[in-house]
């Protein structure tokens, strides 16, 4: 049996366990024919919408076994069946519901699909998914089962990373999401141990949740699990909760209730909130409600950054962009709060977002069934950037998740051992926790490396300076090239643009860009310097000497093109700074047209390129030139007998050139 805090929205209740913030669409009852019927059934929507699910499911089924239906009588019972996360009765009953009618709203198009994962019917899920892409307009949800076509390809590329097992802690009933204490795990658990009021959930059938915890052993195995934390645990639901690292701070997710007062919203409902308490000796005093919980949303299942200034949590408050979001809020220095701030679309859609577990390596874990999964509840993971914001979502694939719900990930980064709750086939109870290892990191690796060296002798530069920034020109590191040329910025993002600037004395500064791979590997940058002056002799290209691009012209044409003219006025230049070097204009022509044609043509070129330079102030004097048509070509895009040629336009452009040669200096 599945007890999870839902988190689907239209009633703003939510139940804790494991499941989502849950908000109810409660539709107007069906008329049947028999009036003791319509009772039934009315009964049984009131069971519903007190969320006692396991009553209104036997109900429901009953009227159904007699033949009476209605959209909205299947509508519920799919939907009892799916936020109790039971996801192969839900995609029965779905199914019934598509059958009697696809008059429905696009929502159930998208909990079908998912319920029909569950079951591993992929092909009929898609085509639900497409479905609910037509019908939804511009939900997220939709956009990503687009955009991600080849999901199930890329979760099969991320799969075959964990061993899992059974973590030994768990009872017949639902025992769900954990934490790390010092050397202990708690958890959360509906089995009953005494101790405290033994009163049952009428929507699970099991006890309220509190806090268990276990000795972690050798490998990350757990010793026999005993009741934790006697003042935190509570007559309703208790769960999800972190711990700072010297173990004297707790924050966890309980019912509104404190001090004996239980809180409900405008309509009647008691949610869900934060709490925070602190060790006193060996017991847990303070339990206080964080300030930006209220009455009318629920906050839950908090999480905290490696440095403990951040807490993550899930909620449904204003702002939400779907069932259920994840955000996070500033802990500051003198023990207050900010403003909670969500944390996007990247992370956040218009589905259930929520169980987040954030890694000391600037990574965010989290279930999700917005993003594409396998069925359910998914666990998903996403790299934080220095600005907050998050590199694209990935499934992490296989064992790890399978068609039912998987959530609340939580890992030792250093012994890559860790544990994930999952209501997967083969199970102890409801929910059940596993242990798994870690046995190859999903993160793509890139590392940034590359050499400088002279452009014109290719010999390698010592003494470089290179800066890497990023896309924004943010400055992000700063090496000195070794005697060999070479630079290494280690590790950096994969699928990544970054700009590196290069800087040597006598050299021009060149700044280049680069976009790493997309998979994990090594990225190599060659750097080649210009000398800021260069010596030159006479018979070298000046062109060549100084950068200047080749003179180009149109075809069949002869006249100066703005381009053109650009790239002459860097030759105007260095002839005026050099009032005593003399060049030989050679002008050239691709091969079409006949070769008496093209001599002619290019001479006409080359006395065009001399009377602007002339124009312009030099004199005649210091200027030859001469025409070579098609005789010295660049490249085998010659036309000669035929005066036919295949090669693509740019290849004769290439021909189409002048060049400008020193003769006298």
């Amino acid at each position: 049996m599945k007890s999870k805090i839902h988190e689907h929205q239209k009633n703003n209740s939510i139940m804790v366990s494991k499941n989502r913030i849950i908000y109810l669409v409660v539709a107007c009852i069906a008329s049947m024919s028999m009036s003791g019927q319509k009772l039934k059934e009315a009964k049984a929507d009131q069971q519903y919408d007190k969320f006692a699910y396991v009553d209104a499911i036997k109900t429901y089924e009953r009227i159904f076994a007699k033949g009476y239906k209605s959209q909205e009588m299947l509508q519920k019972l799919g939907d009892s069946y799916y936020f109790k996360a039971d996801l192969d009765n839900a995609a029965k009953w779905y199914g019934e519901l598509f059958a009697f009618t696809q008059d429905v709203e696009p929502e159930y198009y998208y909990r079908y699909a998912q319920s029909l994962k569950a079951i591993k019917d992929y092909k009929k899920a898609d085509e639900m998914l497409v479905k609910f892409n037509q019908k939804s307009g511009n939900d997220l949800r939709a956009k990503l089962a687009t955009a991600q076509k080849d999901y199930l390809a890329q979760i099969k590329k991320n799969s075959g990373r964990y061993t899992l097992e059974n973590a030994g802690i768990n009872s017949e009933y639902s025992d769900y999401g954990s934490a790390f204490s010092g050397t202990k795990v708690v958890f959360a658990s509906a089995r009953d141990t005494g101790g405290l009021s033994n009163k049952r959930h009428s929507w699970t059938g099991e006890s309220f949740t509190n806090l268990y915890s276990a000795n972690i052993g050798d490998q990350g195995a757990l010793s026999e699990p005993g009741r934790f934390g006697a003042n935190l645990n509570s007559k309703f639901h208790e769960s999800t909760p972190v711990f700072t690292k010297d173990g004297k701070t707790v924050y966890f997710t309980r019912n509104n209730f404190l001090d004996g007062k239980k809180g409900k919203d405008a309509r009647k409902s008691t949610l869900l909130k934060l709490y925070k308490a602190t060790l006193d000796g060996d017991k847990w005093s303070d339990v206080t409600e964080l300030p930006f919980n209220s009455n009318e949303y629920s906050v839950a299942h908090p999480a905290l950054s490696a440095d403990e200034k951040t807490l993550y949590f899930a909620s449904n408050m204003p702002g939400t962009l779907g069932q259920s979001d994840l955000f996070k809020v500033e802990i500051k220095s003198d023990g207050s709060y900010g403003t909670p701030v969500n944390l996007g679309n990247t992370i956040n859609t218009e589905g259930r977002e929520t169980f987040p577990m954030v890694t000391n390596e600037d990574e965010i874990y989290f279930a999700s069934d917005g993003h594409p999964g396998l069925g359910g509840l998914d666990v998903f993971v996403a790299k934080e950037q220095a600005d907050g914001s998050f590199k694209k979502v990935e499934n992490v694939g296989e064992p790890l998740n399978s068609s039912k719900d998987d959530f609340a990930y939580l890992i030792n980064t250093s012994s890559r051992i860790g544990y994930v709750t999952s209501n997967r086939d083969g199970g102890q109870g409801g929910d059940d926790i596993y242990r798994f290892k870690e046995t190859k990191k999903l993160e793509c690796e890139q590392f940034l490396t590359g050499v400088v060296t002279d452009k014109e002798t290719g010999l390698p530069l010592s003494g470089a300076r290179v800066t890497l920034s990023d896309a924004n020109y943010k400055k992000l590191q700063e090496v000195i090239s070794d005697k060999d040329g070479k630079f290494d910025f280690g590790k950096v993002d994969c699928g990544t643009k970054y700009y590196i600037k290069t800087e040597k004395p006598e050299y021009n500064t060149l700044e280049t860009s680069t976009i790493t791979k997309e998979e994990s590997g090594k990225s190599f940058v060659p750097v080649e310097l210009e000398k800021a002056v260069k010596p030159v002799q006479p018979g070298d290209d000046l062109a060549k000497a100084f950068g200047i691009k080749i003179i180009y012209f149109d075809l069949d044409k002869s006249f100066i093109r703005p381009d053109a003219a650009v790239e002459l006025a860097k030759i105007l230049d260095v002839m005026e700074q050099n009032p005593t070097m003399e060049i030989d204009v050679r002008s050239h022509t691709d091969c079409r047209q006949t070769a008496k044609y093209n001599m002619a043509l290019s001479g006409r070129r080359a006395k065009s390129t001399i009377a602007w330079l002339v124009e312009k102030g030099i004199a005649k004097s210091r200027l030859t030139g001469k025409g070579y048509g098609e005789s010295q070509l660049v490249n085998d895009c010659g036309c000669e007998p035929t005066n036919q040629s295949s090669c693509t336009e740019e290849q004769h452009q290439a021909n189409r050139r002048s060049e400008f040669i020193i003769t006298k200096l």
